[in-house]
C-alpha cells in the first residue's frame, strides 16, 4: 500500500492542542480536525490512527512556551516533526476561528517549504 503524506499542524496550548490536516500534492486543502487535551498519549493515539489508515504523518508546530517535548517524543516514535515560528504568541487570540486560521497558515507554509526542499 502506498503511503499518503499528510501534514499535521498542531496549535499547542497549555491545556489543549488544535489539529489541522493538509494532504501533500496538488490538492492543498487544509481541514480542521479538532482539539484534544495537551496530552502526549492522546497525540500518539491520534497519530497511530492516521498511520493505521496508510498515512505518513509529518507534524509541524510553533515554538513557544510548551518547549520541545512534543518534537522529541515524535522523533523518538519515528515521526517527522518540524518546529517553526510564525509570530509572537501575543499577536494571536484564543478563539477557535483564530486557531484554525493560524493552523492553515502554518500548514500552508510548511507544504511550500517541503516542495522547495527547505527542510525535512
Amino acid at each position: 500500500m502506498e503511503k499518503i503524506v499528510k501534514y499535521i499542524g498542531l496549535d499547542v496550548h497549555k491545556n489543549s492542542m488544535a489539529i489541522a490536516i493538509a494532504e501533500y500534492g496538488q490538492k492543498r486543502d487544509v481541514n480542521f480536525y479538532g482539539a484534544i487535551n495537551n496530552n502526549m498519549d492522546q497525540l500518539h493515539k491520534f497519530l497511530r490512527k492516521q498511520i493505521s489508515q496508510g498515512v505518513e504523518p509529518r507534524c509541524v508546530y510553533e515554538a513557544g512556551p510548551c518547549g520541545y517535548n512534543i518534537y522529541r517524543s515524535l522523533k523518538d516514535k519515528g515521526i517527522d516533526c518540524v518546529v517553526t515560528s510564525l509570530k509572537s504568541e501575543a499577536s494571536f487570540g484564543k478563539s477557535v476561528a483564530t486557531r484554525v486560521l493560524r493552523l492553515i497558515s502554518l500548514l500552508s507554509l510548511s507544504t511550500i517549504f517541503v516542495e522547495r526542499n527547505f527542510f525535512l
